[in-house]
Order: structure tokens, then sequence, then C-alpha cells
């Protein structure tokens, strides 16, 4: 599966982004792929209460409607966060609206929440749950553009797919839907919190099970607002946090060209933005609230330095368009050697050793 994959990637590259990822996802669901190896031991991590049996998943956004979550477990990662889904189905910003910046390993997207909508994902999620299917499946959750009460949408979202998922993103700081990262302010996301936490308690009083919540974050918070929100998080008990999200930032992109198109940036110059805030995050929380580091994630070593800054749990995107299925791989080896070497016993002892320095690059 590796090599095919490696000999396919000239030809998506020869393709539009867009149409590039749907053949993705059509060979996804279409090839056989053999069940994953066991992992070692060493490699499993425990966060806000589920098991993972290595560190290294998906992130949100390559599999925005739940069509092939257990083809990408089988390929070797612990976990996928589906979605980002919002009540409604909605198409999204015109295209073209997503742009590869080769020389820079990154890409722009603007696509805006395009998604098939609350039922068709619910759907999907019932029909895995109904079969044997192994690893972790959460839901990033958005809200739509036209929304006027955008905590509704999350409170709908949370009391409709508790029952069908293992954990659940609010996701608060996609730059591509209009006010959306407004509810990053502290009052609003006060209040948007206040009624998700309601929303999950009213799920448990009906006789589900209330599912883990998370919360996105943007790398692009002033050092101060970014605090603010920790803060928020911790006096409502979100389970987790996902750090972070695409950045609007454009520094020291050679694409200049590309540079100047509209959305959010992801791929390897979000690394040490993104990373920087985990760390600061790590810092001020300890280990009450376990870490997702995402962000620029290209390789073994950038997987190894999440885990330092503070993540219990790697999610990658834009990397897997770049390096490929080779590098499920690599970070397997490269953690194994670096817990090795460091004489850790396992994977949580190494969390958060390398926070101080890197909060400061």
């Amino acid at each position: 599966m590796l090599r095919l994959a490696s000999l396919l990637r000239p030809a998506l590259f020869a393709l539009e982004p867009e149409d590039a990822h749907r053949a993705t996802l059509t060979a996804l669901k279409t090839l056989p792929i053999p069940p994953a190896r066991p992992r070692d031991p060493k490699l499993g991590v425990s966060a806000f209460g589920l098991s993972f049996a290595t560190p290294f998943g998906v992130a949100a956004g390559f599999d925005k409607n739940a069509e092939v979550p257990d083809a990408l477990l089988r390929l070797g990662f612990s976990h996928v966060e589906v979605g980002g889904v919002t009540p409604r189905a909605q198409t999204g910003n015109p295209r073209p609206r997503v742009f590869r910046l080769i020389p820079d390993k990154a890409i722009i997207n603007r696509l805006g929440f395009n998604n098939e909508g609350l039922d068709v994902m619910r759907r999907r999620l019932a029909d895995r749950r109904a079969r044997p299917a192994p690893g972790i499946v959460g839901v990033n959750l958005g809200s739509n553009k036209d929304t006027v009460d955008r905590a509704a949408d999350f409170e709908v979202l949370i009391k409709q797919l508790s029952g069908v998922a293992d954990y659940l993103t609010i996701n608060v700081s996609s730059p591509n839907t209009p006010g959306l990262r407004d509810m990053q302010a502290v009052d609003a996301l006060d209040q948007l919190l206040t009624r998700a936490m309601k929303a999950r308690t009213g799920v448990v009083e009906a006789g589900g099970t209330p599912r883990p919540l998370l919360l996105k974050l943007a790398p692009d918070l002033a050092d101060e607002d970014f605090d603010a929100t920790l803060d928020v998080a911790v006096r409502h008990g979100i389970d987790g946090l996902v750090l972070t999200n695409t950045t609007i930032r454009r520094d020291g992109l050679a694409d200049a060209a590309r540079a100047r198109e509209t959305g959010g940036l992801s791929g390897r110059p979000l690394f040490r933005l993104s990373t920087r805030m985990l760390a600061r995050a790590h810092l001020r929380l300890g280990r009450s609230m376990p870490l997702i580091g995402v962000g620029g994630v290209s390789s073994g070593a950038d997987a190894w330095t999440k885990i330092r800054a503070g993540a219990s749990l790697v999610q990658l995107y834009t990397g897997l368009v770049y390096g490929g299925l080779e590098l499920i791989d690599d970070m397997e080896r490269t953690v194994m050697r670096e817990l090795s070497r460091g004489n850790f016993t396992s994977l949580s002892e190494a969390v958060g050793t390398g926070a101080e320095a890197l909060s400061r690059d």
C-alpha cells in the first residue's frame, strides 16, 4: 500500500487539489487495506478517558463526511477526527479554494466548512458502530455560515452525535466562516461552553453517554488572549484542547503568488507557531488537560517535538499530502527511538519535557 501510494503521488499532484483529494478518498474506499499490525504498547496513550494504540491520528478536514475512517485506521493511525460537520449541509466557498504552496510544503484553503451535514454524518457513524470497528473516531463540530445563534449549532451537534462518536471537538478557530473566530473571545467562549456543557448534561439525562468534549483554537491569538481562553476552558471542564487550527499569517513564504490567496495556511510554515502555543498551554495547564498537537507535522522528528512540547496525541493532514503514508512508519520509528534514548518507559513520561524551551521558540 505504501509503495502504491508513492507511485500515485505524482499523478495526484497533476490534479487540482480538491480533485486529487476526492481521488484519494475514492482509492481509500475501493482498495483492499489489510488490518493494521499491532503497535508497541510503549506507544499507547490514555487521554480524556480513551485508550489510543499510538499518539498518531488524522486531523479534521481530511475526511469531512466520515467516508473512510476505518480505511485510515487500518493504515496505522490510532484515531481519525472526521468533519468539520455543520447541522445543515453546505457547499462552502466557490472554487478554486485550495492552493498548494509546493516550495513551502504548505496549503492554503478557504473551503468554508463544505460538508454533507449532520444527518449524513450521524448515519455513517451509526453504521460504523453497528459492526466491530477498532480505533477511535472523533468528530469536529462547526457552525453553518448563515447561523445567527452559533452556540445553538453546537448544542444540536453535541446532542445528535454523542451516541455515535468517541469524542467531540468544538471548532471555533476556522478562519473561513465569517465571525466564527470571534467566539474565542472570553465572553463569547464563556457563553458557548456554558451551553455546550449543558447540552452534554442533557445527553446524560436522556440516558445517553457523555463524550469527551474538546476545544480547537487558532494559532493567531495574542498571548494574553490565549491565556484567558485557556482559563475559560479550564473553568468549564473542557476535557482536552486541539492546538492548533490553520493560520492567517503569511510570514516568510517562498511562494509569494500563492501567499496572496485568502484562507487558512497549513503545513511546514505553521509548525513553529502551533508548537509554541502547544508548549505554552502545557506550561500553564500541566497534565490536567490532555493536548492534541496539530500543525506542520511532516516527519517523525516533528511528531517527537510536538510530544516534547506537551502533546499527548499528534494529528496531521498536510504532511500526508507532501510526505505520503511513509510518515506513519517514520513517526513510529522516531518516537520509539527517542523514547529508548531518553530511557522513558512510556510515552506519557516524555510529554512536555521540552515545553519550556519550545514555548520561547
